[in-house]
């Protein structure tokens, strides 16, 4: 059995995923006496891939195509789908990011592959791969065995930790995949994110803010305690569809889900689909006016209060301990 990990990078620099997801398959491999390679897509981005031997990685596969600086699901589909041909490759691990959720299922199709998706744990019985992941909203867990030949996992951000194992640098083998035109026909033409704008899927802290702020003004709040913690700001459904905040903070089933070491919900009253996206976070702090708002019941440490007074002293009293 030989295990592929997509490496995801962006603008030549390795998303914290690449290193979540390799370490994760490297120690899958180790307790199936399996070799792990890597894949790694994008424009002059040989230098980067040696990194991924400090988290278990030998080998990385790397394509460098000026026309794969930006994504394409059918080009990244048809390289990834040559690898598993050319390697003969029998389980694939990748991030459950945007990117990740968009490849796995045409990875799906190509291969004939059964996938576990948004997987939270991983483990080894009898040979076999367990994969444990959230269903139901988060309700509830489900561990699970993938039957088909091929195998596609992929790995909830955050959820899986990282710490360099080895000093030692991955060997990088270079691979020139065969594209047609076809495969560019529909392109990411330009990603846009604020340099100093934090992305709640890959935040170790995240402060999230409510309805219950009455307006988009009152955001200065959460931005400010954010700022304090070194934390990513998120919203709830209905700021966002008020259109107090930007679709890419919106945590929740139709959003963003989430898995921080801390998080933070203010004034959030706990909707199925907002806990759904965030539950499996290490430790949950909810602020809320009404003590039997949903979210204290998934909470680990609850705040009966109002939020305009408890944040603003949360604020001091952590400013006084820096």
């Amino acid at each position: 059995m030989k295990i592929l990990v997509f490496a995801e990078q962006r603008d030549n620099c390795y998303k914290k995923t690449a290193f979540e997801v390799s370490q994760a398959a490297s120690k899958i491999a180790a307790k199936l006496n399996s070799e792990v390679i890597a894949l790694t897509i994008g424009e002059n981005i040989s230098s980067i891939a040696p990194q991924l031997g400090n988290y278990g990685i030998k080998k990385v596969i790397v394509v460098n195509e000026p026309r794969l600086k930006n994504y394409s699901t059918s080009a990244f589909t048809s390289i990834v789908n040559q690898i598993v041909e050319k390697e003969n490759v029998s389980v694939i691990f990748l991030p459950a990011s945007s990117m990740g959720k968009d490849l796995a299922p045409c990875l799906s199709a190509k291969l004939n592959a059964g996938v576990a998706s948004d997987c939270t744990q991983l483990k080894v019985e009898d040979g076999k791969i367990i994969a444990t992941r959230p269903v139901f909203s988060g309700k509830g867990f489900l561990d699970l065995e993938i039957t088909s030949e091929k195998k596609i996992f992929t790995l909830r951000p955050n959820v899986f930790t990282i710490s360099q194992t080895t000093t030692e640098l991955a060997t990088v083998e270079e691979f020139k995949p065969q594209l047609e035109e076809k495969n560019f026909s529909t392109i990411v033409t330009e990603v846009k994110q604020s340099s100093s704008k934090k992305d709640v899927t890959e935040a170790d802290i995240i402060v999230t803010g409510g309805r219950g702020l009455k307006s988009p003004e009152n955001f200065a709040m959460i931005e400010k305690l954010a700022d304090t913690l070194g934390a990513a700001v998120g919203a709830s459904r209905a700021v966002v569809d008020a259109g107090w905040r930007p679709h890419d903070e919106q945590v929740g089933q139709t959003g963003k889900t989430v898995s921080p070491s801390l998080y933070i919900a203010v004034a959030v009253s706990g909707a199925v689909q907002h806990m759904a996206g965030m539950s499996t976070s290490k430790y949950i702090v909810a602020i809320n006016k009404d003590k039997d708002a949903p979210i204290f019941s998934i909470a680990d440490y609850g705040i009966i209060g109002d939020a305009f007074e408890i944040v603003p002293a949360m604020i001091e009293e952590i400013n006084k301990l820096k």
